[in-house]
This record gives structure tokens, C-alpha cells and sequence, in this order.
């Protein structure tokens, strides 16, 4: 089992930036993929982007490419999601994920409560 708990969402307005963290606990951090993902009120969970084990390779959605960065600090247990210039409908709750490499919700084992994020225009 990994455990995983976000935080660093809230309100911001439009051009802000925040920093959202996921820290794992249970079984070994290094040995999974991490995903964040995001869900607005009646649409489908989105992926955002993913980053593999050693932090090498990150893939994003088009929506947030250029604007957000995925990082991890294995040393740390945590995951991080670094995202400028927000826009308002960036506003969802947001979640990581642990698991493989993917970009759907199948490709993940465990996730997190999710940490809502709102821009306002």
C-alpha cells in the first residue's frame, strides 16, 4: 500500500502560481510512477502529467504544457506540481497518483484525497 496526501491548493487569481505537494508513505516512493490529475465539477478525472521513477522523462496534457512542471524529490517521499500563469479552468480538485507510466486513471494503483484549486478571473 502507498499512501498519498496532497496540499498546496486554494484560491488564487488568474496569472497566479502555486505548488502543489503529494507525500507518500508505506512502500518504497522511488519504485513508482507518479501522475497528477485533475477533476472539475461533472467532467471525467483529466490527466495532467506524469513523471517516471528517476525524474527523467515528464509528459503533459497540451492544456498545461508550458505552464506546469512535475518534479518528484525521492529523497523526500514527494511528488510536486509547480503551475504558472493559472487560468480559470484550471480550477478543479486536483489528485496524484502512484502506479506505471500512463497517461489514464488505469495505469494508477493509489491515489491521493485530492487538494482543490480555484482561479478566479
Amino acid at each position: 500500500q502507498v499512501q498519498l496526501v496532497e496540499s498546496g491548493g486554494g484560491l488564487v487569481q488568474a496569472g497566479d502560481s502555486l505548488r502543489l505537494s503529494c507525500a507518500a508513505s508505506g512502500r518504497t516512493f522511488s519504485n513508482y510512477v507518479m501522475g497528477w490529475f485533475r477533476q472539475a465539477p461533472g467532467k471525467e478525472r483529466d490527466f495532467v502529467a506524469v513523471i517516471n521513477l528517476s525524474a527523467s522523462r515528464t509528459y503533459y496534457a497540451d492544456s498545461v504544457k508550458g505552464r506546469f512542471t512535475i518534479s518528484r524529490d525521492n529523497a523526500k517521499n514527494t511528488a510536486y506540481l509547480q503551475m504558472n500563469s493559472l487560468k480559470p479552468e484550471d480550477t478543479a480538485v486536483y489528485y496524484c497518483a502512484a502506479g506505471g507510466w500512463g497517461m489514464h486513471v488505469d495505469s494508477y494503483n493509489y491515489w491521493g484525497q485530492g487538494t482543490q484549486v480555484t482561479v478566479s478571473s
